[in-house]
């Protein structure tokens, strides 16, 4: 057995593994996939813990492990690297491993509580549109250049960030924008990637189910703008009081951006309507296709982002007003008989809040509005009262319904979004999504809205450990083909 200490972010870690006759030949923390030549990582995580498989990693051929805590009886055929910390370490590990690819690439990184999806593929697009070959790493799709990869996690773990970074790099990307999830900034997920900047949207109610405290959140986000290097920019949101707290202590160019005061980049809205809006925009005013004031928000972040990369303005005015609605983010479809639905993946307080008063701005007089929302399991509990809350306060009728329940009981979920409203509130509870859905299209007169809330791009239910076939969109079309005939 050959044992290194490993205490440093070296990233010759791997020229000593193989000096030590463990030449690797990938990289996983799978135990499930080593094979012979592979260097396995040990990762603690939050339901089991990769130490309990290091037996199975190295029964499979593991030329090396690495691992906070030595197993009891070590293989001595294989090269133990011990560490104070396996994911920093695998991070540092897979950056070398793949010869820092984010150092070819300029990298954006986009991190916040809502609009992270939009703003990352609204760059990936903006910067195609000007001729450039880009990646995207995002909730609803990875992109190397023009090839879709299916997402698993909005940041993927660093061996895989790494690895398709570097295929970015060798399909001729120069650009690549990613959203940071809080999960990934505490899981040393983007540790060791050179960012060329850094973008804040917003931060509200989300994942205290992981942080614990809205203080711990906080902190997890403020963490990706605290090691941003002093060559990069950092873009923050001034419409929203966190903006300034996440440059604190930043190296970076501080830029801002904002609807309602004065900042590097001011946008404001002219006129809206559902199929986009009018804005102006640092001076100037250009057509868009999305609409609603966190649109607003986040094309000035997309302007401001595209302008810190060296794109002139005109140029980027005239990509930005081409951009179409992201998949599954305020989405909008037709029945026949004028009722419009719209699809969004809202699923915080506040991203449904502003999705609903967009809508709210936008109602006719006597046009109804029915809501479908839902809250998943194993998640954030506290905020499932106050989607309730805010559903009834826009909706004529909510419909309460599963959203992924997971390995909870989605009656259970409905009880406690649904304990303190008044018992005179129009509301249904409604556990088959499917059945909501079609209950919703069927109480939509014609001409009426119908926002479908919580799920956006997903193509699946999660029940239990099952994923299951599940789209909101394909449920609506054949709710108002049944419904909404002409």
């Amino acid at each position: 057995m050959k044992t290194i200490d490993f205490l440093s972010r070296s990233t010759e870690v791997l020229q000593r593994l193989g000096a030590a006759g463990a030449a690797v030949r990938r990289l996983t923390y799978d135990s499930r996939a080593v094979a012979a030549g592979d260097c396995f990582f040990a990762v603690a995580g939050t339901r089991s813990d990769g130490h309990d498989y290091i037996p199975q990693a190295v029964a499979a051929g593991a030329a090396a492990v690495v691992c906070e805590r030595l197993p009891e009886h070590p293989d001595p055929g294989v090269c133990y690297l011990r560490v104070a910390d396996t994911e920093a370490a695998m991070a540092d590990m897979a950056a070398a491993f793949y010869d820092h690819p984010s150092r070819e690439l300029r990298l954006v990184g986009v991190t916040g509580t809502n609009g992270k999806t939009t703003v990352a593929t609204l760059l990936y697009e903006l910067v195609r549109a000007l001729g450039y070959e880009a990646g995207l790493v995002s909730t609803v799709v990875y992109r190397v250049g023009s090839r879709t990869v299916e997402a698993t996690h909005t940041t993927p773990d660093a061996i895989r960030l790494n690895a398709m970074m570097r295929e970015m790099v060798d399909a001729g990307c120069a650009y690549c924008f990613m959203e940071c999830s809080s999960h990934a900034i505490v899981q040393r997920r983007t540790r060791g990637l050179r960012f060329a900047g850094g973008l804040f949207t917003n931060l509200t109610h989300d994942h205290l189910d992981y942080h614990k405290t809205f203080a711990a959140y906080l902190r997890a986000k403020k963490a990706f703008f605290d090691t941003l290097p002093r060559e990069a920019f950092a873009l923050v949101n001034l419409d929203d009081r966190n903006g300034g707290v996440m440059v604190q202590n930043t190296a970076a160019e501080v830029r801002s951006y904002s609807l309602r005061s004065a900042a590097d980049f001011r946008c404001r809205i002219v006129e809206t309507h559902l199929d986009g809006m009018l804005l102006r925009l640092d001076g100037r005013e250009v057509w868009t296709h999305l609409p609603g004031r966190f649109n607003a928000s986040n094309l000035a972040a997309v302007y401001g982002a595209a302008r810190l990369l060296g794109f002139g303005a005109e140029e980027t005015l005239r990509a930005l007003s081409a951009l179409r609605p992201v998949d599954g983010r305020f989405q909008v479809l037709r029945a026949d008989d004028g009722t419009t639905a719209v699809v969004d993946y809202a699923h915080t307080p506040d991203a449904l809040e502003n999705v609903l008063r967009t809508i709210e701005e936008l109602r006719r007089p006597g046009q109804q509005l029915v809501v479908v929302c839902g809250c998943g399991g194993d998640r954030d509990r506290t905020k499932r009262p106050e989607m309730a809350a805010i559903a009834v306060r826009y909706a004529s009728t909510a419909v309460f319904t599963s959203d992924n329940p997971r390995h909870e009981d989605p009656a259970a979920i409905l009880d406690e979004m649904t304990a303190p409203l008044d018992p005179a509130v129009r509301c249904l509870r409604i556990v088959d999504r499917a059945e909501a859905i079609r209950t919703a299209a069927m109480l939509a007169r014609p001409g009426d809205i119908l926002l479908v809330a919580g799920k956006g791009h997903e193509t699946y239910q999660i029940v239990g450990d099952e994923k299951r076939h599940f789209d909101d969109r394909e449920e609506l079309r054949r709710a108002f083909d049944a419904t909404h005939r002409a």
